[in-house]
């Protein structure tokens, strides 16, 4: 937003608008009452309005409908400005923001403090500017500020590229259903131009459903030796699957006596 606004009163004329426009650079200024807040909104369309319907000598087309000026002939933001205002507060996203320009076809939004007057301004072009933000910058709120906020999720678990304001995550969350939430937060995030989802759910954690040994689930031990096999315990004793599983047998460092042969 930009803030201070350049602001003017229901009797403000005409040409002092015009003369703000161009003093300020900008396309509309918002029309308040004494307690600054809005009644209306003049932009560059309100005044070319009035102008189109200035009479021609040149031409025999009839004048558009305008701003019909008042008793003494002047024309002020009273007559001009087009409402009701569709405003904005501090905290409304940027996508909100965007969205409500759409809907009612506006470029320009009041944004209100909370006692509802006129403080600010964003502009169409203010919100394009957010995605200028540099890639690091994004990168380092998804880290900090997004992950952060899942619970069960682990930063150092999820891989973040940031690239033209594209995002690639990859890596694991704990659960299926934080997908979701992880990349609605990503896209939320200033200047996300895309985000692209590689993630998995590791729901055990990186360990098989029945697997809670270091040697996985078919009794394979910390050498690699494969289940089959089995991994030999006191005794000659073979915790391979046919002796029950690293579980069961020996390979746990069980105290199991040889069989007496």
């Amino acid at each position: 937003m930009t803030s201070p606004v350049v602001r003017v009163m229901p009797e403000t004329g005409f040409r002092e608008i015009v003369a703000l426009l161009a003093e300020y650079d900008i396309t509309g200024v918002p029309v308040v009452d004494d307690d600054g807040r809005p009644l209306g909104i003049v932009s560059e369309a309100d005044l070319l309005l009035t102008l189109a319907a200035q009479e021609d000598q040149g031409t025999l087309m009839p004048p558009p409908g305008a701003a019909r000026p008042g008793p003494d002939g002047a024309v002020t933001a009273a007559d001009l400005m087009s409402g009701p205002v569709v405003c904005i507060t501090p905290s409304t996203s940027v996508v909100v923001a965007a969205r409500l320009m759409g809907r009612h076809g506006v470029k320009r939004l009041p944004v209100l403090d909370e006692d509802g007057r006129v403080f600010a301004m964003v502009s169409r072009g203010d919100l394009l500017r957010v995605f200028l933000r540099e890639d690091r910058v994004i990168r380092r709120e998804i880290v900090e500020e997004v992950l952060g906020r899942v619970e069960g999720v682990s930063p150092a678990l999820v891989g973040v590229e940031v690239d033209q304001g594209r995002v690639v995550l990859s890596g694991t969350v704990p659960e299926p259903h934080l997908v979701p939430i992880v990349l609605n937060l990503c896209r939320s995030v200033d200047g996300v131009v895309s985000v692209t989802d590689r993630l998995s759910a590791d729901t055990f954690g990186g360990l098989g459903p029945e697997d809670d040994s270091p040697g996985g689930a078919d009794g394979a031990g910390p050498d690699g030796t494969g289940a089959d096999g089995g991994a030999e315990g006191p005794g000659g004793v073979t915790a391979g699957r046919d002796g029950g599983g690293a579980r069961k047998g020996s390979a746990r460092g069980s105290g199991a006596p040889a069989p007496v042969r």
